[in-house]
């Protein structure tokens, strides 16, 4: 049997001891090592994580300080320095499943597959209650999909075919490059399959609030990067939220308008409790539902103004929430 030569491009950004936690799982996955090429991109970290990654034996160690970080810009010096037809990427946040590269590069079979994802979980998802409920953003329908995240096994050939992620676009670069992937014919798949535990790390208020208006500033500029080119492609999502907030907005005002604030309270309770209701299929407990409903909800209004500040402010940097 001919195993695939594999490259694993790792980026980080001051991940401390979990860059360590990603890099040994990669070296301990079911896979020939002899197979593997290992290479982190740091983008600036002050942490010493390029000296982590190089006593850990990563065979290429690359740094980027562009006055505008993107993850994209991380990823796309990863895979133009790798050598292998299979390039893996990971965040440093992440550990790799031991059986997901085995299981996964049997799907690159059929020639139309272009990028395998497998299921993303959160490390610590009892760690507080935005990681509760945000471990449910993870699960997905495996089959032929749409997009993927940042985290997927992909064919070099095609990154090369579309010249990688869009380092310009500081969220939503994956999404954006599955289009330009998919309008050459090609098919993006995800496998009922463990593929990483991800370490959200998410604590406080503010960090929920702050990746909700990211949210935001990517459905805009992805949406309206996309239409130019007549791929019609989160630009329906955008709209929703729109009119999601503007719903909501109209109802607090009646409920302020007529005295009865409870009104608007109730609407909102029951709009969370379908949400709740509707993704039961990703969860069994039924606290975690209702806050996972809640979360559906009121994030519109951070990806709102995510949107307004992609349509009406100065060009973004980075948005980071931890």
């Amino acid at each position: 049997m001919n195993i695939p030569q594999l490259s694993v491009v790792i980026i980080g950004r001051n991940e401390g001891e979990r860059l360590e936690h990603c890099i040994r799982s990669v070296q301990a996955i079911d896979y020939p090592q002899s197979n593997i090429e290992t290479i982190y991109v740091d983008s600036n970290s002050t942490d010493g994580s390029t000296e982590r990654a190089k006593a850990l034996g990563v065979q290429q160690v690359l740094s980027v300080k562009p006055e505008r970080p993107t993850a994209a810009i991380g990823r796309n010096a990863g895979w133009r320095a790798a050598s292998a037809p299979l390039i893996l990427f990971l965040d440093g946040d992440t550990i790799l499943d031991p059986d997901f590269v085995k299981v996964a590069v049997e799907s690159f079979n059929d020639s139309k597959i272009a990028i395998v994802s497998g299921h993303v979980r959160e490390r610590y998802p009892q760690a507080s209650i935005y990681q509760q409920v945000l471990n449910l953003d993870w699960i997905a329908q495996a089959g032929i999909s749409e997009t993927c995240g940042g985290i997927a096994l992909m064919r070099r050939d095609i990154l090369e075919q579309v010249n990688g992620f869009n380092s310009e676009l500081i969220a939503g670069e994956e999404p954006e490059m599955c289009q330009r992937i998919r309008a050459k014919g090609s098919k993006i798949l995800h496998i009922d399959q463990d593929m990483v535990l991800h370490d959200l790390a998410m604590t406080h208020w503010s960090q929920y609030w702050r990746r909700s208006v990211r949210t935001g500033h990517a459905y805009a500029e992805v949406s309206n990067l996309l239409k130019s080119n007549s791929i019609n492609f989160w630009q329906r999502e955008s709209r929703q939220n729109f009119v999601r907030v503007s719903f909501f907005i109209s109802i607090f005002i009646l409920g302020f308008i007529m005295n009865i604030l409870w009104f608007s309270g109730l609407v909102f309770l029951a709009l969370s409790l379908r949400s709740g209701w509707k993704s039961r299929w990703k969860s069994t407990r039924l606290m975690t539902l209702f806050w996972y409903g809640l979360h559906s909800q009121f994030q519109q209004i951070p990806i709102m103004i995510g949107q307004l500040s992609y349509y009406y402010g100065k060009k973004q940097q980075l948005i980071e929430y931890k």
